[in-house]
């Protein structure tokens, strides 16, 4: 156990010991620094496991040794550091947490109120009964009044003068009143289905409607086999994508709170429990590839290698400039041959190459706005990112000219054999050529006046003159079948 004195003024009153994770902070050190290291170094998931053999303190003190959390950015029960606040002109206040000490005091220090902080150091777990024995030992028998949040408070509340509850609920607080006087309740919000629909990013799954591009490209919609393999595919798509959600979600947590929308993520403001992430994670991958087994074997294939593409750029490509708008723009293609594969279909060359161009377009896209809301923020470099704002020229003039460049892939196909085969009035796709360009110079200007939503995938769907103009399209195409 480590001891740090913060102020030795002492204050009349019966000490007040405040618990950290889950009580002062909405989420939990261990798991927070856990995520950070894997984020940097993933094979580091293997030296965790020799060292929890020594403990849990030795873990946590091992992995503390190697992370820098910013305390300023964790997500705070502001609600209970007010109180403090007040607290502190007439009691002494002690942080007294099972966190490592190298972690502990920095969010002591900025938070402002502690006069001391009791925390693990790499020997001594300070939880549960090892924290009741400690706070007995220094503050006595009843000695002290103590701020919790989760059952294995009950060992500390028995010893407590007093039990102050952080929950969700009633069902700790009346625990709480059979071992302790409970003094007062703190009601904190968790995320429900509403959080974890948001979390999993179930909107997202709008981007796997590609699987169905194949299908309606060889015109089998109404081949009720492959229309059944395609909506397996969809689904499974949808499932393995939110665990790469999830698991991005939670190795990017230090970047997202410095982000202005990203912020207000479930995980990033505290609104889910982190450790449930990657519970959740490995379940939602797990259903996915069981799903998988019912559709060819080169679909399973596909979908194992979106899983490793779009995990390599959560842990690492994401920060190489250039390089992840590539892969963005390859793991959208990716679903369109996994949705080639589950209808046991041949890839169409102008296809591939149509989306490559439009998609790496919509990837520049969303850089351009993230940049240009950094610019008017008055920062230069974007957290997590391999761009400053020096990179907008050069962005907006790539990103255009791959959008024209899949309107020219378009035409070209118009005018294949590859058309001729398929369409008894090929010529009629000519009239999508004009809406195509007339689309994407318009997203590209909407984007260049700071207006489009920072995923041009999602501004696709929503945007009534994209609809407008998808309907328009679809109707070019039935014409010309």
């Amino acid at each position: 156990m480590v001891y740090v004195a913060m102020d030795n003024t002492k204050a009349e009153g019966i000490p007040l010991c405040v618990d950290l994770d889950g009580t002062l902070i909405r989420s939990d050190l261990l798991v927070e620094s856990a995520l950070m290291l894997l984020a940097r170094q993933p094979f580091a998931f293997f030296l965790m496991l020799v060292w929890l053999l020594r403990g849990k303190a030795y873990l946590k003190q091992q992995i503390a040794l190697r992370v820098e959390l910013n305390p300023a950015a964790l997500p705070y029960n502001h609600e209970i550091i007010d109180w403090l606040r007040e607290q502190r002109g007439y009691r002494r206040i002690v942080l007294c947490t099972a966190s490592d000490a190298m972690l502990a005091a920095p969010v002591a220090t900025h938070v402002g109120v502690f006069d001391e902080v009791l925390a693990s150091d790499g020997q001594l777990n300070l939880a549960g009964a090892n924290k009741a024995r400690i706070l007995t030992e220094r503050f006595g028998e009843k000695g002290f009044d103590y701020v919790g949040n989760a059952p294995v408070d009950l060992m500390v509340w028995q010893h407590a003068h007093a039990a102050l509850v952080v929950e969700h609920g009633h069902a700790l607080s009346t625990a709480a009143a059979k071992v302790s006087a409970v003094e007062r309740r703190f009601v904190i919000r968790r995320g429900g289905p509403r959080a974890w629909a948001k979390a999993l990013r179930i909107h997202q799954w709008i981007k796997n409607v590609l699987v169905f591009l194949p299908l309606l490209a060889s015109h089998r919609v109404f081949d009720v086999e492959a229309l059944s393999a395609s909506v397996l595919a969809f689904l499974t798509f949808g499932l393995c994508a939110s665990s790469v959600y999830l698991t991005n979600d939670l190795l990017d947590l230090a970047a997202d709170r410095q982000h202005h929308r990203k912020r207000h993520r479930p995980f990033a403001a505290g609104n889910l429990p982190l450790a449930a992430g990657p519970a959740v994670a490995v379940l939602l991958l797990v259903t996915a590839f069981a799903l998988s087994t019912l559709l060819p074997y080169h679909f399973i294939a596909v979908l194992a290698g979106y899983y490793v593409l779009t995990t390599a750029y959560s842990v690492r490509l994401k920060r190489i400039m250039m390089l992840d708008v590539v892969v963005l723009a390859g793991l959208y293609t990716t679903r369109i041959l996994a949705g080639t594969a589950a209808i046991h279909s041949k890839p169409s060359f102008w296809l591939l190459a149509f989306s490559m161009f439009i998609f790496l377009s919509l990837a520049m896209v969303k850089r351009y706005v993230e940049l240009l809301t950094l610019q008017s923020a008055g920062k230069v470099q974007a957290s997590g990112r391999g761009y400053d704002v020096d990179d907008i020229p050069l962005i907006q003039s790539m990103g255009s000219a791959s959008g024209y460049m899949a309107v020219l892939v378009l035409a070209l196909y118009v005018e294949s054999t590859a058309s001729l085969s398929l369409y008894r009035h090929p010529h009629y796709l000519w009239m999508l050529c004009p809406l195509l360009l007339y689309w994407i110079s318009r997203t590209w200007a909407i984007a260049h006046r700071g207006v489009m939503h920072d995923d041009p995938v999602v501004f696709a769907v929503m945007d009534k003159t994209s609809r407008i103009l998808g309907v328009i399209a679809a109707v070019i195409v039935g014409s010309a079948i």
